[in-house]
């Protein structure tokens, strides 16, 4: 299927050929038949895509500060190689959507194949899309109408929270898309609306939607104008929806209101408030947060847990409801907003358009009315416009000069299932040096499978990982995604035959380890040969742990480790803190350092004892000590915060021993006090050892070399991990 992508690093838009995405559970596969391109949210991503680096850093001077402290803990060149890695990372356009539901994913109620929705889905020509964030269109609105209920929702939502009264005075700043829809539903809602803005066909536009109006590029006072229009009083209410970065059209937001006026910012502009415009009228202010309640909520959007209707009267679905309403009643008018129209392929015209700053006001994407096989299985030419489950990318990578990642004859074969930031950055690019053969990867969208595909010369992208373990040729797996679907997935490469390598954790509960016991123990590939399970604990293959190893396997007694991690906090939503997906930091990640004492201590663990700060699991389970006991007397305490500042080193290991002290500093330095062969080691960049975890992992898949690490072992780890997450749980 084709869908639109920007690249961040130079501003292009293209229509892309990508995997179309697979069903998943509460969800929608939807056929698109309309688009419409956001002028405000699309044209600053096309602007901000064209910029050049100093410009992209002065827009977003918090991600500055974040690369700073990332190179002071990192290293410059393992900075510079993350940044470039996320600017070069496809952006998909668009969020506002309409077409037929082909398919119903598991757990969806309301929704039937063949019914007419409308969604945030991306400007692709077919999408998946949570069912919260769908809504039936009714019969007698047509495609171009419903293509207009996301960017609706936004008005109405912004609305709903300046909380206009039947004859009211409300003033609307900023008459593009989002300030007519909004002139529109006030006007609806019984109140007298006074339009501003500095572009002529807007203003008349507005007028014909019965609003007064302000033309401000002529010169005009609009805070004159507004007190004028509201009887001297002052307006009951601004709405804000113009982008712009000046704070201006707040300060004269302030200006308009009467005392206690409300004042609503669904737009974007700077917000440097004076306190004498809002104190003296103690006027209200508030910022409208997209399509409504539920936005940005996981449970809402993608779990799929709707709010009580008797506590939550207007949702982001009953939002685009009651838009879809109103275009069926006529009292929303659409069609004098569409300026442009475009099929899918001339798509990057309207874009270049916007970023030139050409007149435009809605802008419409129309798409083929045949819609794209999504069910063919791998295609097996180089045609640059195959679609199904995988397309080929072998094209673009010749073009490019670039070859296949073959590896050499006879060179083992492999499968990705996960293309996300750390396996497009790290993981694949580790196994492309390993001298394997990288066939293919999948990923949820395709978009993120179709960019490590062609970054990394994959031979196919897609985004069924059903038909990669079905591939007779793919002889080991690697897993990459969210932590509650690993043990699944493992589960289903074992079951398929192939060797698996899991990204850290292997398993998010006791059920699911039981399980993986179960199937390595019987695990056997199509000769009858056991298959191996390695997870990617790729700490202790780093090149300073390997030497750190060396120096205690010379000392014949207990040792005792200090394992300092300065995770850093993540936002109370992150998904790694959900409990189902995430599981939390402790499994997610604490796992990592359980397991490198494991590997230094030489010996089992034997018991722990944890502790955390004091509150709510949810809040203080990843800030967290716990002390292992290990079977040769040594003991280790893994010290887990997330409340240090970024700037410090995110891990430090210190271990002491028959008087002499060792000293891991984030895996860059190895110090040493007491040590006749050791004072200090240094590496140019970070090294965590990535590279040598997929190097051990290829060889004992080609033969050459026994397991890295012992089945036992990791699930030693796992029971170990799960225990200490466990006990930090039940801790009051």
């Amino acid at each position: 299927m084709r869908q639109i992508l920007q690249n961040l690093k130079s501003g292009a838009t293209v229509v892309a050929d990508i995997p179309a995405p697979s069903l998943r559970p509460g969800h929608l596969l939807i056929v698109t038949t309309r688009t419409l391109v956001s002028s405000g949210t699309e044209r600053m991503l096309v602007e901000f895509g064209r910029a050049g680096l100093i410009e992209k850093a002065r827009q977003q001077p918090d991600k500055v500060r974040m690369v700073l402290d990332k190179i002071r803990t990192d290293g410059v060149a393992a900075t510079l190689q993350a940044v470039r890695s996320k600017l070069e990372q496809p952006l998909a356009l668009g969020y506002c959507s309409v077409g037929r539901v082909r398919e119903v994913g598991p757990g969806v109620s309301g929704f039937s194949i063949g019914d007419r929705v409308a969604s945030n889905g991306k400007h692709a020509e077919v999408v998946c899309v949570p069912q919260n964030l769908c809504a039936r269109v009714p019969e007698v609105v047509d495609d171009d109408s419903a293509a207009f209920t996301v960017a609706g929702a936004i008005a109405l939502q912004g609305m709903r929270l300046a909380a206009p009264t039947l004859g009211e005075t409300v003033v609307v700043s900023g008459l593009g898309l989002i300030g007519l829809l909004t002139v529109q539903l006030l006007r609806a809602n019984g109140c007298r609306v006074l339009g501003t803005d500095f572009a002529p066909e807007r203003l008349a536009l507005a007028r014909q939607f019965g609003a007064d109006v302000v033309n401000m590029g002529a010169g005009a006072d609009p805070v004159a104008a507004a007190l004028a229009f509201s009887r001297g009083r002052g307006v009951d209410a601004v709405i804000v929806t113009a982008s712009t970065e000046s704070s201006e059209p707040l300060h004269q937001a302030a200006l308009m209101c009467r005392k206690r006026g409300r004042i609503v910012l669904v737009g974007v502009t700077g917000l440097k408030l004076s306190r004498a415009d809002f104190y003296e009228k103690e006027l209200t202010f508030q910022v409208s947060c997209s399509y409504g309640p539920g936005r940005y909520d996981p449970q809402y959007e993608e779990a799929g847990h709707d709010y009580p209707l008797g506590f939550v009267r207007w949702t982001e679905q009953r939002n685009f409801e009651a838009v879809l309403d109103l275009f069926a009643d006529g009292r929303l008018q659409v069609a004098p907003l569409v300026s442009h129209r475009f099929p899918l392929e001339r798509a990057p015209e309207g874009y270049t358009m916007l970023a030139e700053g050409a007149a435009s006001l809605g802008i419409l994407l129309e798409y083929p009315a045949a819609a794209p096989d999504t069910t063919a299985l791998p295609a097996t030419t180089t045609a640059p416009g195959a679609t199904g489950a995988y397309a080929v990318v072998r094209t673009d990578t010749m073009r490019r000069g670039l070859a296949p990642t073959r590896g050499p004859a006879g060179a083992s074969v492999l499968g990705f299932i996960g293309a996300g930031s750390y396996a497009t950055q790290v993981l694949i690019p580790a196994f492309a040096r390993s001298g394997a053969r990288l066939k293919a990867v999948v990923s949820n969208t395709g978009v993120s499978a179709v960019h490590a595909a062609r970054r990394y010369a994959l031979e196919e992208a897609g985004t069924d990982a059903q038909v990669l373990l079905g591939d007779p040729e793919i002889e080991a797996v690697v897993i990459s995604t969210r932590h509650d679907s690993h043990a699944r997935y493992a589960l289903s490469a074992l079951a398929s035959g192939k060797h698996v390598f899991v990204e850290k954790p292997l398993c998010v509960n006791y059920e699911q380890l039981a399980l993986l016991r179960e199937a390595v123990a019987r695990a056997r590939n199509s000769r009858g040969e056991p298959l191996l399970l390695m997870v990617g604990f790729n700490r202790r293959f780093a090149p300073h742990t390997r030497r750190l190893k060396q120096l205690l396997d010379t000392v014949r007694e207990p040792k005792v480790f200090i394992m300092t991690v300065n995770a850093g906090a993540v936002p109370p939503g992150h998904w790694s803190l959900d409990p189902e997906s995430g599981r939390g930091r402790i499994i997610g990640e604490a796992c990592h350092f359980v397991d490198l004492l494991r590997f230094l201590a030489g010996s089992p663990v034997t018991g722990f004892k944890a502790s955390r700060v004091a509150g709510a699991p949810a809040l203080t389970v990843d800030k967290a000590s716990f002390t292992l006991s290990f079977a040769d007397g040594s003991i280790g305490t893994v010290h887990y915060t997330a409340n240090g500042h970024k700037a410090f080193p995110k891990e430090r290991l210190e271990v002491f021993c028959a008087e002499r002290v060792l000293q891991l500093d984030n895996f860059r330095s190895l110090r040493g006090w007491g040590w006749p062969r050791l004072s200090r080691q240094s590496l140019w960049r970070q090294d965590k050892g990535q590279r040598g975890c997929a190097q051990a992992f290829v060889a004992a898949v080609h033969g050459a070399a026994p397991a890295p690490i012992a089945p036992e072992e990791l699930f030693e780890v796992a029971q170990v991990t799960l225990d200490i997450d466990s006990a930090l749980r039940g801790l009051a």
